[in-house]
């Protein structure tokens, strides 16, 4: 949750993040042990998406505005990041890891 503390105004406060008033965590799917959730994989998964592909930052000319293109640009993303672009720490791509496991 995210509040406004009266300390930006005027046009700094378009570029400055919000204050966090707290946060809930809600079970989505299944039962999760609650002293395990963590957010640490979806955030490094949204900064490599933000990093490679420049339309996820809202300054830029290839920002997104219809909602097709926008997921056109995420699937080729994910595609590219799981079948084609080698990972150092695996030394191969994540769709051979899987394929090897079945």
């Amino acid at each position: 949750m995210f509040g406004d503390d009266g300390a930006h105004k005027g046009p700094e406060r378009k570029y400055s993040p919000g204050t966090c008033n707290g946060t809930k965590k809600n079970t989505q799917i299944g039962v999760p042990d609650q002293d395990h959730v963590s957010t640490s994989y979806v955030e490094r998964q949204n900064l490599t998406l933000r990093m490679a592909n420049r339309r996820h930052t809202r300054l830029t000319n290839a920002f997104s505005k219809k909602l097709a293109n926008h997921a056109h640009a995420i699937a080729l993303h994910y595609f590219h990041y799981n079948s084609i672009r080698r990972h150092m720490t695996l030394g191969t791509t994540p769709a051979e890891v899987v394929a090897s496991l079945v």
